[in-house]
């Protein structure tokens, strides 16, 4: 069993690698957000929205990619005044790296790369994981399901009687 905590782990590398880095935020390829780690608690910042655009924009930019053959997409980068976006695929995920405007570039594309693959490992890991119940949960779930058939069967026995009015 994969311990969920390994993606803060490697997220908090990345963030420790480059005094830059304010914020690292791993999505999958919909752009949910898987997780995340922040340098600063005070810069706020809206992490799943980030981490959807930023998936949105990496997603776009590899079908883009396809439609002119340039072959495979490795980072993306956004440069505006006050800082930089730096989006790096890792399997079926999307990982996400805001900085400083004066960032070391070439560190921070190679730390993307480098940990891109370990977040690879991880990400198939815990994908390909069986979800197992105990009995009890087993049966826990039967009779929730077997609730919800009665409260189903409640629900199209109630808009009979109200068909009669």
């Amino acid at each position: 069993m994969i311990n969920v905590k390994a993606f803060d782990n490697v997220l908090s590398k990345i963030i420790k690698a480059e005094a830059g880095i304010r914020k690292v935020i791993l999505v999958d390829r919909t752009g949910l957000t898987i997780a995340h780690v922040s340098k600063f608690s005070y810069f706020p910042i809206d992490v799943d929205g980030v981490g959807a655009i930023a998936s949105a924009v990496f997603v776009a930019s590899e079908e883009q990619g396809v439609n002119l053959d340039l072959g495979d997409l490795d980072i993306v980068s956004s440069e505006f005044s006050k800082g930089k976006i730096f989006a790096a695929s890792c399997g079926k995920g999307i990982l996400c790296v805001i900085t400083d405007n004066d960032v070391n570039i070439g560190l921070v594309r190679l730390v993307l790369k480098r940990e891109a693959s370990e977040i690879e490992k991880l990400l198939n890991e815990f994908l390909s994981e069986k979800i197992t119940f105990s009995t009890t949960d087993a049966e826990e779930a039967a009779s929730a399901a077997s609730a919800d058939d009665t409260m189903e069967d409640n629900l199209e026995e109630a808009l009979k009687e109200l068909e009669k009015f």
